[in-house]
Order: structure tokens, then sequence, then C-alpha cells
């Protein structure tokens, strides 16, 4: 047989073929004298076990140690290590569509998911309260509203996978004063007003108590920024650019409410 009829008895391509024999999965038979390979059926037999083995969803890597003799690898324990890769691969597709449907019934619930969506349960409640504070304002949601939901979503993303105590800790801060919401809003607008204002303004210092004061026990143990940083170090990585994405003015009066918080605890 000629490689183009051995592909087709096999159900591939020449071109995959003459991969497998690049790979040496498939032994290349010699040339003939006129330069084509000649292909037997025993040939045709390995090739057709081969596919049946990727159709399970073995890699060409692990085929090879089925078909090699010296692998030390025989079927069973290749099967069993396929069957085991699955199920951890079922138990995640799993987890994505239970948390699909909560962000589905989200969606259907309220009509639309955040800007900062998909976000986690707690925190998508802790947005839903943010969001019941804001649609009873009398004017538009202040800039710096959003500015936090942007942060707590980015915080909860850096905790994901790792240990996220800190940050369960700070959500529960955060929901268990009913007055905590109310009181934020107070302060997001006060530093809105500072957008503009030179960092000496009076009225850093005023919002710095003001945050200081809105703040629900519990938050400043809570409060670790990415890397272990904390918040108040102005230095290069995630502090550098925490704080430069704030006008001037709002930056200081967060450094000064950072350095009351901790006087407080001392």
């Amino acid at each position: 047989m000629r490689i183009g009829e051995l592909a087709g008895v096999a159900g591939i391509t020449p071109r995959a073929v003459r991969h497998y024999h690049r790979i040496g999965l498939l032994p290349e038979p010699s040339r003939q004298p006129n330069g084509y390979r000649e292909y037997t059926l025993r040939d045709a037999v390995e090739l057709a076990r081969i596919r049946r083995l990727t159709a399970l969803g073995l890699g060409l890597d692990e085929v090879r140690d089925v078909l090699a003799e010296d692998a030390g690898k025989d079927l069973t324990e290749v099967l069993a290590e396929l069957d085991a890769d699955l199920a951890r691969q079922e138990e995640s597709i799993r987890q994505r569509r239970v948390r699909l449907a909560q962000l589905l019934r989200q969606a259907e619930e309220g009509g639309r998911l955040s800007a900062e969506a998909p976000v986690s349960p707690a925190l998508a409640a802790l947005f839903d309260d943010l969001a019941r504070v804001s649609a009873g304002l009398p004017g538009p949601e202040p800039a710096m509203a959003v500015k936090e939901r942007e942060l707590l979503a980015l915080l909860e993303t850096n905790a994901a996978g790792g240990d996220r105590r800190w940050f369960d800790g700070l959500m529960h801060a955060l929901r268990s004063d009913p007055e905590a919401i109310t009181r934020a809003y107070a302060v997001y607008t006060q530093l809105d007003e500072l957008v503009g204002a030179p960092e000496d303004d009076p009225r850093v210092e005023r919002t710095a108590c003001a945050i200081v004061g809105s703040m629900p026990d519990g938050v400043l143990e809570a409060m670790t920024l990415p890397g272990g940083e904390e918040p108040e170090a102005a230095g290069g990585g995630f502090a550098e650019a925490f704080f430069a994405d704030f006008a001037p003015a709002q930056a200081a009066a967060i450094r000064r409410a950072i350095q009351l918080l901790q006087e407080r605890t001392r």
C-alpha cells in the first residue's frame, strides 16, 4: 500500500501518518527502488490501533508508552490514569457550571450583571447592597463607588486559589454592619470632591477621619494588599499602582486614613 491508501484504510490523513513517522510513533518503512514507501497490512493494523487509542483521549506520548515494549506501562495503567484525569476535568466542569448557574440567576433576578462580573456570590451580595444604597441617592453614583467595586473584584481575583481568609474576613466585616454601606457612600462623595484639590487641602484630613469613622470593626485586620504589601507602603509594586490610580488629594486622604487606623489599633 502507498501512504495515501494506508491513511484511507485507517481513516486519517497522509499528513498524520508522516507526523507519526517523525515522532517515532509509527515505524517508517524503507523506500522501494522507485522512491515510494510500501506499507503492509501490519502497518495498517498498528495505525488503526493508534487511532483507537487517541480516540479515547490519550496523548501521543501516552500512546507511545502503550505501544513501546519497554515503556513500563501497560494499557490498563495508562487507561486508569486517563480515567482519573477525566474525573478531575468532570469535577472542574461541574464547579464551573455551578458558578455559571449562580451568575445566570443573578442576571435573572437583578436584570443584569454588574460591570465587574463575574465575582463570587459573597462579593455579588455586597455589590447588591451597594446598588440598593446607590439607587436611593438623589444624584448620580459617586465615581469612587465604581472604583471601590473594581478594587474589591481585583483583590478577590488575587485571593482566588490561595488563602482567602483575609478576603472573607473583609466581606464579613463590611456586611455585618447594616450602616456600613450608607457611611461608605458618604465617604465616596467626599473623596469625589477632592478631585483637583491640592494635597494640603483641609478637606483631606476631614475625609481621612470620615474614612476611619466609616470602617466596620474587623476591617483593618483584613487589610492586606496582594503580595503581602500594606497599603501605606509608598514604594513600588501594587501599592505604587494603587495610589497612582487616585487624584493626589484622594491618595493623601487614604494614606492619612490608613495611618489613623493603625494608630487606633496600637
